[in-house]
């Protein structure tokens, strides 16, 4: 307890001070003006959260886009699942250097996880004005002009080869080999041509390059089947959209059909496959394959043709296949 000591005669009455630091009375603000360097409190609370919310959504999307678990992206830029959850919740506030880590752990450029990269130049913004109103056609239209002005324009011989895209277990390898064989092409699985490429299987690739290598050798492995083959079927593996260059290469040079499989078809496919991992967390693996799905949905969606195998037998599923196909490359039934 501090001791009170009486002021000395002759002298000033000294100020008395408290056990607590000294507080100055803060300066009058007018109402709804912040203190100097913060925004409006309202301002600052609704401004985070809508950043935050969407760093969120961004987060989640480029996840799912390539096919990876929430537990595998925090091992792999070095944080907590837990701190990677908020992080997608819009509940986390990272630092710059926990985002740059998990920017490496999805492949993706800073800019692009943080941000719109189109604010980037007075040019990118004014296309971005023109684009953005459009609706799917038209920014289709707008993709494949460019890529006439830019030398990526579309394959004349692209309608015989097909490509098959698609997440695992929807029928690409089993239906391409058959329609394939019914068309007398060759047929190409594209993930043993990358295992050739590497001289390894896809795992060890994943597990001794990482992904970046992996993306590289399938888009070697694509290219080359468009150079060797004039007419092909070509089973792609499911993640192939995920990468811009090599899904822009496969559009331009490939009719592109999309085999579709409701979730419950694709996990039992997968499980009749041999792995059985899906089905020993059924309930962890179908939310994640959704989300998968979710944020590969409108990339598949590119393809010229669609094709739903769920629910039909091989032989049902193949013969409407067969249908569809010939009649898009023009050949009689």
């Amino acid at each position: 307890m501090s001791r009170f000591i009486a002021p000395r005669p002759n002298r000033p009455k000294a100020k008395v001070a408290t056990a607590g630091a000294r507080k100055k009375s803060a300066p009058t603000r007018a109402p709804g003006v912040a203190a100097k360097g913060l925004a409006p409190a309202g301002l600052r609370a609704d401004g985070h959260d809508r950043l935050l919310v969407a760093l969120g959504e961004r987060v989640r999307s480029l996840r799912a886009r390539r096919g990876l678990t929430r537990k595998a992206v925090a091992l792999a830029a070095g944080v907590s699942e837990r701190h990677l959850a908020n992080l997608e919740y819009g509940t986390g506030n990272a630092s710059i250097l926990i985002l740059q880590q998990v920017a490496r752990a999805l492949q993706c450029p800073l800019a692009e996880l943080v941000g719109d990269v189109s604010t980037s130049s007075p040019e990118w913004l004014l296309i971005r004005e023109l684009l953005e109103t459009r609706s799917e056609a038209d920014l289709r239209r707008a993709r494949i002009a460019l890529g006439e002005l830019f030398g990526t324009r579309a394959d004349a011989g692209r309608g015989r080869r097909i490509a098959l895209i698609g997440l695992r277990g929807a029928g690409k390898s089993t239906l391409g080999q058959m329609l394939a064989d019914d068309l007398e092409f060759p047929f190409v699985e594209l993930s043993r041509e990358i295992e050739k490429f590497a001289g390894c299987t896809i795992a060890e690739i994943h597990d001794l390059y990482g992904t970046n290598a992996y993306r590289r050798y399938e888009r070697r492995a694509l290219e080359e089947a468009i150079q060797i083959y004039p007419e092909v079927v070509i089973a792609t593996p499911g993640g192939i959209v995920s990468d811009a260059a090599t899904f822009n290469q496969l559009l331009a040079h490939c009719t592109t059909v999309w085999l579709k499989a409701n979730p419950e078809d694709h996990m039992l496919r997968v499980a009749a496959q041999g792995d059985v991992r899906p089905i020993a967390a059924s309930g962890e693996a179908m939310d994640d394959l959704k989300r998968i799905l979710a944020g590969r949905l409108s990339f598949y969606a590119k393809a010229d043709l669609s094709f739903d195998t769920s629910g039909q037998p091989l032989e049902q599923a193949f013969q409407g296949l067969r249908a569809r196909v010939r009649a898009a490359i023009g050949l009689p039934a």
